[in-house]
């Protein structure tokens, strides 16, 4: 039996998915634990109740780069529905709840509603596209104008002109997101704040006023 909050995750979903994910098998998830491993045989979607996921990929040396992080409501794995190995390996950041989906489950499904099929596509298509962007950004933009980026699209404007990062993100996630180092970041970031454009308020960044184009 799940909680009131664990099913408001669901509830995020189109009717035809949250369809598909009430077939799936509940499993929970302790923070560290590796979902999906890059490389390795795919075939099965995770739909997050609740919690949050981190998609990356290593180098053999360690360094990683994150491809976004997702939480209730979302979905992972479809990239791999093909037969092909797993495009980024996964791993939870915060205690999660997830319904596991079969591809048999999920063919199953889509006979029975084959509008389920268009869903993913649109899924997959929006994935593209903000990878296509993100590859953009890392071709043409430095480490300020790429953390620049990240920090405006992933915050909310606010009464008072601010705006406010949806997530608490580290110092080491916002370099992974980047693609540069901890150590940039920092001084990026310290920089930021002695000039008055960002602050840090219960672990979420901050925007006091518009970033500026260049530093």
């Amino acid at each position: 039996m799940t909680s009131a909050h664990e099913e408001n995750g669901l509830d995020q979903l189109p009717a035809s998915l949250r369809t598909v994910a009430e077939h799936g098998l509940e499993r929970r998830y302790r923070k560290g634990t590796i979902l999906i491993e890059e490389g390795e045989a795919g075939g099965t979607l995770y739909f997050i109740v609740r919690g949050r996921l981190r998609a990356y990929s290593a180098r053999a040396d360690g360094q990683e780069f994150t491809f976004g992080f997702y939480g209730p409501g979302e979905y992972m794995g479809e990239m791999s529905l093909d037969g092909g190995p797993r495009s980024a390996s996964v791993i939870v950041e915060e205690a999660a709840t997830c319904r596991i989906v079969t591809r048999q489950t999920l063919e199953a499904c889509i006979v029975r509603d084959p509008a389920i099929t268009f869903e993913l596509m649109a899924k997959v298509i929006r994935l593209a596209r903000s990878l296509s962007t993100r590859a953009r950004d890392l071709a043409l933009n430095d480490a300020y104008g790429r953390l620049a980026q990240l920090l405006r699209s992933g915050a909310d404007p606010q009464p008072d002109g601010s705006a406010w990062m949806r997530s608490a993100l580290t110092q080491e996630q916002l370099a992974q997101q980047v693609g540069c180092s901890r150590t940039m970041i920092t001084r990026l970031l310290g920089d930021l704040v002695k000039g008055g454009y960002l602050r840090q308020d219960e672990r979420r960044w901050r925007i006091l006023r518009p970033l500026p184009p260049k530093w």
